[in-house]
């Protein structure tokens, strides 16, 4: 797997918030924990695991019922925390590279790679570093559940749409700016149902579908519509939905 660094070097203006840094340090160490801090990732995770397979399986002509239907793919997995996707897509074949601002959280995602044997490219650093220091292109990227926690927003996608390869594909993944989903989102999930530490969302940088397909399209990528994730309390699991109120998720293709 061909590696790179992240150079510090020339910096464009940056996306990272020291405060969500500060907030997301002090989890760090708890990733792989199903019933700590990011609970509700782990629930997710199994929808947009799938989401991504079944539309990298269909873009790159893949049988997705292969064992390792990714194979030869790359992947970038922007702000990929402790790896919770890096891992089941290596194990699918492709050749994944996480980045993460977060140094702690770089830490936690190698170790456990290695306990679980797998080989991934963990980078500490930020995209707009990895833009200026790398000459690699991706066939897929990742920015899953990270832009409501960034600043710059808009140069932030266009950076992440940077390291698409011609024909490659980013999935975007976030949660809407309505009242609905602050009551969801902020308000049970950190201060009622405690599912969450408080303050690890501001309403401010939540997104709108309308502002994330301009901001992709500004990026010289080509959206999809947006599709709604809703999360059953019942039955605790995830699924897609036309309701866009709270969860959602995209893809756009170079």
């Amino acid at each position: 797997m061909r590696k790179n660094k992240v150079s510090p070097e020339k910096p464009l203006k940056t996306s990272v918030d020291p405060d969500e840094m500060a907030s997301f340090s002090r989890m760090a160490d708890n990733w792989w924990d199903p019933n700590g801090p990011f609970k509700p990732l782990h629930k997710m995770n199994g929808a947009r695991l799938k989401f991504i397979i079944d539309n990298l399986c269909e873009l790159f002509h893949r049988d997705p019922k292969d064992k390792i239907p990714l194979k030869g793919l790359r992947i970038l997995d922007i702000g990929c925390g402790g790896g919770l996707l890096c891992e089941p897509l290596t194990r699918l074949g492709a050749e994944v590279t996480g980045v993460d601002a977060l140094e702690r959280n770089i830490q936690t995602a190698r170790t456990h790679s290695k306990k679980m044997g797998l080989e991934i490219n963990y980078l500490h650093g930020t995209i707009e570093n990895l833009v200026l220091s790398s000459n690699i292109k991706y066939n897929a990227v990742l920015n899953m559940e990270v832009i409501e926690h960034v600043n710059n927003q808009s140069e932030f996608i266009k950076n992440c749409g940077a390291m698409l390869s011609e024909g490659g594909i980013m999935f975007c993944s976030t949660i809407n700016r309505t009242f609905k989903a602050f009551t969801f989102a902020i308000l049970g999930a950190e201060y009622i149902l405690r599912w969450l530490p408080k303050g690890t969302h501001q309403y401010s940088k939540f997104v709108t579908p309308d502002e994330i397909q301009r901001w992709l399209k500004d990026a010289s990528l080509l959206p999809r519509p947006c599709i709604g994730m809703t999360l059953n309390p019942l039955k605790n699991t995830w699924s897609f939905t036309e309701d866009l109120q709270i969860n959602y998720i995209t893809i756009a293709t170079k």
